[in-house]
């Protein structure tokens, strides 16, 4: 058996019989491989090949072929073969440094830019000179050097009809698609062949970092990530059928980096009846990277880079089996942390929160979850530990967190209360396991800093109960279901009522009366004071306008409103202005009481809020006066205009203590303040309270609080003043 191969134009050399291989019925000697070489893998040539293709090059007189180079100075030709020579009609010798218009005197600037690119091999039809001086049309083949601004270039002249008329409409075509595509910023690939592609544009070569002879062909397959290559194969192959098909893919450039992207293709048929299709690819790694950065900003704390509460809620969401009892959480709040910032300052209490990250992350396995809940708190999650491991590892947590810290130069040694909580039957959802936690948190932070409390049964039940007293509370607050009562406050000479106390009462549908002392305090916690504030305040200016229509003079010349430590912002002197004008009401009828541990909370702004309410004219009292920790000096500065006498202090007067009551009455005396003894219950503190000076008596003694309507007639009816010893005979 022998074969032959076409050793080139007019060649029918035969090959030498091929030797027999064992096992195999012929053998043939490697033939050349025929590929378009790439940058990642090209072949090695030998030393003699080069030579012989140089050879051949350089001294055929059937194309010219020259090798040129662009310099600031324009395209110099840095050599030339023998056939280039003689078209120039000189020697090769001096082809060197000539310029490129000696072999194609019409090659401008416009011309010069499509023909010589760096990302592709480019044949244009063009103007030529001959060796007779005259210039003919010819075609030009300039590849480009992958290494270096050279370009070699083959001119093609004097070629048949026919061959000419197959050239132009191949030239006619690309340059309709170099028209559409190549100055397109879209990278885009075209293939009119099933999967070899005829075209690719300047921008896919840009992207990929690869020349267009590389990528022709197969070659752009070579550029897909492996791990995607069977799918855009696969969206290809659809296409080739009819329709549509996209893939995200990377691409792997040629320097080994990679660009993410998606691929769309739509299907092409040729004139000729051939399948191929059109690829456009878009280049999607910035936004992907930006997409996953606003993910991640979106689950994860700024601060300390551990996850936030809505990513919490998925972790325990995703894994919260119920009845199944596989997740326990600690739930810590750092003690103190207020005293670090208002000491320190933010920047030491952002770096205390950021440390306690780090030191928590570190005693966690890979699979738990340490977020950070809000503010100071931070919860841990954990699979599969049950109640003593839960146990072991707050007791680890408390340990890691006691170790000192320098802050700002001051050693700290953080510290928090933990709650533990083990998932029970009880808990339904997921939210229900972490509210039990923060219960058993707030458990172990009201019995004493520093513990570690797992939460009980009744805990929960009153955490509950709580939650839906605050729920009820904002209803009542919402539809004004809160009454006031007037408690009246006398002369002490004459004892002629001379203002009230406005008191709010929580008359509930199924609970009953309760106490101000349950609901104050949560309407404080749960951020409705507020509201219940601006309700007294409103309501107190409407009786008080309604009182003066109707029973005139009778009518009490003051009322007196309770304001909490929570109100006393900036806000305040416009929320009383308005309802002052919304009754027409004067000013110097209305009261404010604060009490002494809320000027304390923050003097300087208190102090200022104080004054802009005397500045409408409004009284002002410091209610329960004595049993906060005020100095003189700082009382000397408010714009006060009574003190009231904490009921504790007239207590001790039935036992002779008339110390500290006798101390206060003098203070205000010398201050220029009127007094308020609130808490008389009989006819001998009274009388004892005017000896020693008392401007005004307040107590259930004198008179119980009534609603609006019962304060009318008992007003009407008590214009005169009371007798000594006639307390309130209802």
């Amino acid at each position: 058996m022998s074969t032959t191969a076409d050793l080139g134009p007019g060649s029918g050399a035969p090959l030498a019989p091929a030797p027999v291989v064992p096992g195999l019925i012929a053998a043939a000697p490697p033939a050349p491989a025929v590929r378009v070489p790439t940058a990642d893998a090209a072949l090695p040539a030998p030393a003699e090949v080069v030579a012989a293709v140089f050879h051949g090059a350089t001294v055929s007189d059937a194309m010219p072929v020259v090798v040129v180079e662009l310099t600031p100075a324009g395209l110099r030709l840095l050599w030339g073969n023998d056939a280039a020579a003689l078209v120039v009609g000189c020697r090769p010798a001096d082809l060197v440094d000539a310029p490129l218009v000696e072999l194609l005197p019409f090659l401008g600037p416009a011309e010069q830019q499509l023909l010589l690119r760096r990302e592709r091999a480019v044949r244009m039809a063009m103007p030529a000179r001959t060796a007779a001086g005259t210039v003919t049309d010819a075609l030009v083949y300039a590849i480009p050097s992958p290494t270096a601004d050279l370009w070699s270039l083959r001119v093609v002249t004097g070629s048949a009809d026919a061959e000419r008329a197959l050239r132009a409409t191949a030239d006619a075509h690309e340059r309709r698609f170099a028209t559409l595509t190549e100055r397109s910023p879209v990278p885009t690939l075209l293939s009119e062949q099933g999967m070899r592609l005829g075209h690719v544009n300047d921008a896919f070569c840009r992207l990929v970092g690869r020349q267009a002879d590389q990528l022709l062909g197969t070659g752009w397959t070579t550029v897909v990530h492996p791990a995607d290559l069977d799918q855009v194969i696969e969206a290809a192959a659809a296409v080739l059928e009819g329709g549509q098909a996209e893939a995200q893919a990377r691409l792997v450039r040629h320097d080994g980096s990679v660009r993410t992207t998606v691929v769309r293709f739509a299907s092409l048929l040729t004139t000729c009846g051939e399948a191929g299709f059109v690829g456009t690819v878009e280049d999607v790694t910035e936004r992907l990277a930006f997409e996953s950065r606003l993910a991640h900003q979106a689950h994860h704390d700024p601060l300390t880079g551990l996850p936030n509460r809505t990513r919490l809620s998925e972790y325990v969401t995703e894994r919260f089996d119920r009845g199944a009892g596989a997740l326990a959480c600690l739930f810590l709040d750092l003690d103190d942390f207020k005293v670090v910032n208002d000491s320190l300052g933010h920047a030491a209490g952002d770096e205390l929160l950021v440390e306690v990250a780090t030191r928590l992350r570190r005693l966690v396995r890979p699979t738990d979850l340490v977020a950070r809940f809000g503010g100071d708190e931070f919860l841990v999650v954990c699979e599969q530990v049950d109640e003593a491991g839960a146990l072991a590892l707050a007791e680890r947590v408390a340990t890691a967190l006691d170790r000192p810290l320098a802050l700002g130069g001051v050693e700290v040694r953080p510290r928090a209360s933990i709650g533990v909580t083990v998932q029970a039957p009880e808990h339904t959802t997921p939210g229900d396991l972490i509210q039990d936690c923060d219960i058993a948190m707030y458990q172990a932070k009201s019995g004493g800093k520093g513990r570690i409390t797992v939460v009980d049964t009744s805990a929960r039940a009153q955490a509950h109960d709580k939650l839906r007293l605050v729920a009820e509370l904002r209803e009542a607050i919402e539809q004004r279901s809160i009454s006031l009562v007037y408690q009246p406050i006398f002369g002490t000479g004459d004892r002629r009522p001379v203002a009230v106390e406005a008191l709010a009462r929580w008359q509930h549908p199924q609970r009953g009366h309760i106490s101000p002392v349950v609901f104050v305090p949560v309407a404080e916690e749960s951020g409705l004071i507020s509201g219940l504030g601006l309700l007294v305040l409103d309501e107190t200016c409407r009786q008080m306008s309604e009182w003066s229509r109707t029973i005139g003079a009778a009518a009490p010349q003051r009322a007196a409103v309770n304001v909490s430590a929570l109100q006393l912002d900036a806000s305040l002197p416009g929320q009383v202005e308005s309802a002052l004008r919304r009754h027409g009401l004067s000013p110097s009828r209305l009261t404010v009481e604060i009490t002494e541990s809320a000027l304390m909370a923050d003097p300087r702004a208190a102090r200022q809020v104080l004054h802009e309410l005397r500045e409408l004219g409004v009284e002002l009292a410091i209610d329960d006066f004595g049993t906060g920790y005020s100095s003189l000096a700082h009382l000397r500065h408010l714009p006060v205009t009574c003190l009231k006498v904490d009921r504790s202090f007239v207590a001790e007067l039935s036992d002779g203590q008339a110390a500290i009551t006798s101390a206060i009455i003098a203070l205000a005396g010398t201050l220029g303040l009127d007094t308020v003894a609130e808490g008389v219950e009989t006819d001998a503190q009274a009388t004892l309270l005017d000896g020693l000076g008392a401007t005004y008596l307040q107590g259930f003694g004198l008179a119980m609080p009534m609603g609006g309507r019962e304060a009318t007639d008992w007003f009407v009816t008590r214009r005169s003043p009371l007798p000594a010893g006639g307390g309130d005979t209802r």
